[in-house]
């Protein structure tokens, strides 16, 4: 039997992907964080005999839940909620469970960066504007930053940026971000992205941390940064321009 991580993307149970649903209405044992992966979602595993809520557990306990399931002959599902590629802690898992000889497959799901961008109804990349985005988050207790990976750093290149796990750090991400990108640079911070109870908060450098506060989000929540959220005179893509030609749309008289 096989060990699937399933992105159960940002919350609404309608961004599951097709496989994700696939797997957890065949799946006998779920386990999931119960703070991240809403109960609608969790819900659609209605075969399960087992269904673990894995907040309080530790790594090898998760684990040794699913060598149980796994010498059962029980298909096991793992819900990471957005994308489990991202913040989904899944290598540690996978690494134990290779030790094991359990077969193991990750199933993406929606991230919860583009559930923010479609609730900011942005594009993250415009022409002129801005062209990367950067998928970060600050030092925390659970895992500190390699050296090179600096907010600052990331800020001066221009890219849009998206802080993931990191709201209630949003004082020093204020005071690391003004100096490079000014007290006016947009700014957004997005709660519970495609929930029932999303919020979303718009604001600059400058007051988005007393929006924050006031608002009391302290947890779940993406921060994005960049001239994209506010851009309005920018120039249309190349692609699609009369005079832009490829493989696809050649050169009139050219073939």
């Amino acid at each position: 039997m096989t060990v699937s991580f399933v992105g159960a993307g940002p919350g609404a149970p309608d961004l599951l992907t097709l496989r994700g649903r696939i797997r957890l209405r065949r799946a006998d044992v779920v386990l999931h964080a119960g703070s991240l992966v809403p109960p609608a979602v969790v819900a659609l595993a209605r075969r399960a005999r087992r269904v673990v809520d894995t907040a309080s557990l530790t790594l090898d306990e998760i684990v040794a839940e699913m060598v149980r399931a796994h010498r059962a002959g029980l298909e096991v599902v793992r819900l990471h909620s957005g994308d489990p590629s991202l913040y989904g802690a899944i290598a540690e898992q996978i690494r134990r469970l290779d030790a094991h000889g359990i077969p193991w497959e990750i199933v993406p799901g929606v991230p919860a960066f583009a559930a923010a961008a479609a609730a900011l109804g942005r594009e993250l990349t415009l022409p002129g504007v801005a062209q990367s985005v950067v998928l970060t988050r600050m030092p925390g207790r659970a895992s500190p930053m390699p050296p090179g990976e600096d907010l600052a750093a990331f800020a001066a290149t221009g890219a849009t940026l998206v802080l993931h796990l990191a709201v209630n750090h949003l004082a020093r991400i204020v005071r690391i971000l003004t100096p490079v990108l000014g007290a006016d640079a947009p700014v957004a911070v997005v709660h519970r992205a495609s929930w029932p109870d999303q919020r979303i908060l718009r604001g600059t450098l400058a007051d988005i941390r007393a929006k924050v506060k006031a608002a009391g989000i302290t947890r779940t929540a993406l921060i994005v940064v960049g001239r994209v959220l506010a851009a309005e005179d920018f120039p249309d893509s190349r692609l699609y321009h009369p005079d832009h030609h490829h493989v696809l749309r050649p050169r009139k008289g050219r073939r």
